[in-house]
């Protein structure tokens, strides 16, 4: 068994996650395209990430990229003027001006044009590529645990960037890939407009250097606090004083 999937596989069993672990490739500009197929039809970029969620591992070029903001987070092709401005953004009613969704935009981060040739997506525990970034799309809980993992042996304070816009393409996959560590998101219009994302689930990306520290860690959190905060006992023990007091 390979160590990927033994880890996909504690991560799920520890947290108890209804969507598996999945696991996104970048392709560079120089290297070898990997024998995936791709979508079989355009597709957003969320869409492919709710396809891996399915069971699917496809790959995606610029030719099959539906959604242009995706396309230009991932370095395929510049920004169209249209969403640079904040003209298409005003549109949807997403932001209170131009001025202020075209500030939101300039400041996304994105992978450097043409220097990515594709995009792999597909379920972490076969996983036919070496990957690059490990997503997650679960309920706060999941994603709490997963955040104090990352913190568990160095502590701190960690820090996530969001614009809650292009969660799937940047908030977690560009934003942990050029970074090199976690991020988080709420979600973004897109992806809930286009996917079946129920509307309890958010979104964590983990670089995949980092996937091994993160399930050593979630290991050491199941064997006390996650078990004490399951089983809410100060909150048992709080409500049963007040039935006490008013029986």
């Amino acid at each position: 068994m390979l160590e990927t999937e033994i880890l996909s596989q504690r991560m799920e069993e520890i947290l108890g996650l209804d969507t598996p672990p999945l696991a996104v490739k970048i392709v560079k500009a120089g290297e070898t395209l990997p024998c995936v197929k791709s979508p079989p039809q355009k597709s957003r970029y969320c869409q492919l990430l709710m396809l891996a969620r399915k069971g699917q591992t496809l790959m995606m070029t610029a030719e099959d990229l539906a959604c242009p903001a995706a396309k230009a987070a991932l370095g395929f092709a510049p920004l169209p003027e249209k969403i640079s401005t904040g003209e298409m953004l005003c549109t949807l009613g997403l932001f209170g001006s131009k001025a202020a969704a075209a500030r939101t935009m300039k400041m996304i981060p994105r992978i450097s044009l043409g220097s990515i040739k594709a995009v792999v997506a597909g379920p972490l525990v076969n996983f036919p590529v070496t990957p690059d970034i490990i997503v997650i799309e679960s309920i706060p809980e999941h994603i709490m645990w997963l955040c104090l993992a990352r913190n568990f042996k160095e502590g701190g304070r960690l820090n996530f960037s969001s614009s809650i816009f292009q969660c799937c393409c940047v908030d977690v996959t560009v934003v942990p890939y050029l970074t090199g560590d976690i991020n988080i998101s709420p979600g973004c219009y897109g992806c809930r407009e286009a996917t079946d994302t129920p509307p309890e689930h958010m979104f964590m990306g983990i670089p995949a250097k980092l996937l091994g520290e993160v399930v050593e860690s979630l290991e050491a959190l199941s064997q006390k606090a996650m078990k004490t905060v399951r089983e809410k006992r100060v909150y048992k023990l709080y409500t049963g004083c007040k039935e006490e007091k008013t029986g």
